[in-house]
């Protein structure tokens, strides 16, 4: 469950008020009375202010903006996520209390806090917007209208530099059109809140025309949740700035609206490809480059690019048909090193091959599990290897059964309960070997996962699992002998072998996939997307288990989640085993919330 910031809280019914730093550290607060908080330039002081304002405004709007999202899933929403997200942010300026603290010295440390508590793949972006504002405020003790647009823009930038793949319609257009208009605003009056004002009303239009961009809020009759939490970012700034009262009262109208149908809508940030070549390596380039136009270049020769660096060096991980093509690139600006290329088609007809041998192992390890008390904050005594698998789930049950196939460490988190970059970190820095590579279990947890390996000197892979069936298959692909890409590569494509079915309760009423929904409705998701909306769970398990052909695999695994009793779960391993005699079926005791079953059919 989220808690609450103490520093944030604003008591009901009382003149709204703000957190301003003192000089012992302590927080007192300045009550608000429609008066100007800056007359012409913006201080370090008054930064710190308005951005606590800005988180504590935000944080009132998390549940409207959760509401947006189209998904009936309990998740972690993009409210929740952002909220948190700037809650650590405004966390590190606690200690920013000398009245001498720079506009640059407060944005550093806003975009610090940000990156190490950016929680979901909103809370990234957010963490990378506020990483361009600290970047446009470099050098400045005060700043001015035109710093301000500077700064917007610097936000926009890194917003879309973040996203290999941008869509319109998200976040991202919010702040580059807020960015727009603070650039022309700045133009036309040297005013700072002029200025702000102008960049506000921007993200609330473009907010508004959201759903004219993005097919799937159109159907849904919603706004982009991140891009509603954007705007009331700036809006809350705004207020404090101005004088006002930062109290809500109700629902704005684009607020009101609650999602009717999301057909399957992409992300914005592609899907993994299946084969072609894994090309990586360091080029050290002989003269100064364009990191951005590089970059660009190279994205547009392959997929699931990776690509980090600067002027003098770039770091490449990218899939590609053509490798030759890549290279040859790369070295007509400089020289190469840390060269390695795989062959995914290879590898992927070689884990099929051991498909059968390796589940053989999984099909006997949870026969010799016991539910010994989790070690928190300690990494797990798994057989020593070259390589360190850090693990994101939750349930006692499922927290053992990923140590018990070899993971060093086990993440809290999950469903509703995403794990920040610091808790990432945190385990990276705690497990004994150099390489480690990280199962995120969850698709809203990916893109904070890819963070890790810019943060450490450690080389961390991200292998992107999305449920744990999926995880609990790729470290049964495990090998204690291999390399971190050798292992990262066949890991990955263990995860094509197993289908997922998850079993829960609808959170809200929606129509999804042409399948109406209605809140507290049994739902059933395969491979996660909504495949079922019955009256009953033992139904909804039923036609999951038909739906995966399960009469066409060898072995079945439950989960039993901590809603489900053992009884009730050993009624429904005979059923099923009644019902798909030719098959193996495991029951395993998962403690997960939130999922009353997850299924594993392999």
């Amino acid at each position: 469950m989220e808690r609450d910031n103490p520093q944030l809280q604003i008591a009901p019914g009382e003149p709204d008020k703000v957190p301003t730093a003192s000089l012992n550290g302590s927080t007192s607060h300045a009550l608000l009375d429609n008066t100007p908080r800056i007359d012409g330039s913006c201080t370090g002081a008054n930064l710190r202010e308005a951005l606590f304002a800005s988180a504590r405004w935000l944080e009132q709007h998390t549940e409207a903006i959760n509401a947006l999202n189209v998904f009936p899933v309990p998740d972690g929403d993009t409210g929740t996520n952002m909220s948190r997200t700037m809650e650590a942010a405004v966390k590190e300026l606690e200690t920013s209390t000398k009245p001498e603290d720079t506009a640059e010295h407060i944005s550093k440390r806003l975009a610090y806090g940000a990156l190490m508590g950016a929680r979901g793949n909103s809370g990234v972006i957010l963490s990378q917007i506020i990483r361009g504002l600290a970047d446009g405020l470099h050098g400045k003790n005060t700043f001015e209208a035109a710093d301000l647009a500077h700064a917007l823009t610097k936000a926009r930038e890194m917003a879309y530099r973040a996203v290999i793949k941008p869509v319109e319609g998200t976040m991202l257009t919010v702040v580059r059109e807020a960015a727009e208009a603070a650039e022309a605003a700045a133009k036309e009056k040297n005013n700072l809140l002029f200025v702000l004002d102008r960049a506000v009303d921007a993200a609330r239009e473009s907010v508004a025309k959201s759903p004219t961009l993005l097919p799937a809020l159109r159907d849904a009759g919603v706004v982009d949740a991140g891009g509603h939490g954007c705007f009331v970012m700036l809006e809350g700034a705004l207020k404090f700035l101005r004088g006002e009262e930062l109290v809500k009262h109700g629902l704005s109208e684009v607020e009101k609206a609650r999602p009717k149908f999301n057909p399957e809508a992409d992300d914005g940030h592609g899907h993994e490809d299946a084969f072609g070549y894994c090309t990586n390596f360091i080029m050290y380039a002989a003269a100064p480059i364009n990191f951005d136009e590089v970059r660009d270049t190279l994205v547009g020769m392959g997929q699931s690019a990776v690509i980090v660096g600067d002027e003098t060096m770039v770091k490449v991980h990218i899939h590609s048909e053509d490798p030759g093509k890549i290279i040859s690139y790369a070295t007509s600006l400089g020289s190469l090193g840390q060269i390695k290329l795989d062959n995914m088609q290879t590898q992927h007809e070689e884990a099929f091959l051991s498909r059968s041998k390796n589940g053989e192992k999984a099909e006997h390890a949870f026969d010799e599990m016991e539910q010994a008390d989790l070690a928190e904050d300690e990494p797990h005594a798994a057989p020593p290897a070259n390589v360190s698998v850090i693990a994101v789930v939750a349930g006692e049950g499922l927290s053992q059964a990923f140590k018990n196939f070899g993971a060093n460490y086990v993440v809290q988190g999950g469903q509703t309960m995403n794990p920040s970059t610091q808790d990432l970190l945190k385990a990276v820095n705690k497990v004994p070997s150099d390489s480690v590579i990280i199962l995120p279990n969850n698709k809203n947890i990916v893109m904070v996962a890819q963070q890790i390996a810019a943060l450490t000197e450690k080389k961390v892979k991200v292998v992107p699992t999305a449920t744990i069936p999926q995880g609990i298959t790729a470290l049964s692909r495990f090998n204690y002998e291999a390399s971190l890409d050798d292992n990262a590569a066949n890991m990955q494509a263990a995860m094509a072998d197993v289908r997922t079915g998850e079993v829960t309760r609808a959170v809200r009423t929606a129509m999804v996939n042409g399948i109406s929904v209605t809140e507290g409705q049994w739902i059933g998701l395969l491979d996660d997307e909504l495949s079922v909306a019955v009256e009953s769970k033992e139904e909804t398990v039923w036609q999951l288990l038909e739906k995966m052909d399960t009469a066409g695999h060898d072995l079945v695994t439950f989960y039993y989640g901590q809603d489900v009793s053992e009884p009730e779960a050993q009624t429904m391993l005979a059923q099923v085993q009644e019902k798909y005699p030719a098959q193996s079926v495991e029951l395993v005791q998962g403690g997960q919330p939130h999922y009353h079953y997850i299924i594993s059919v392999e």
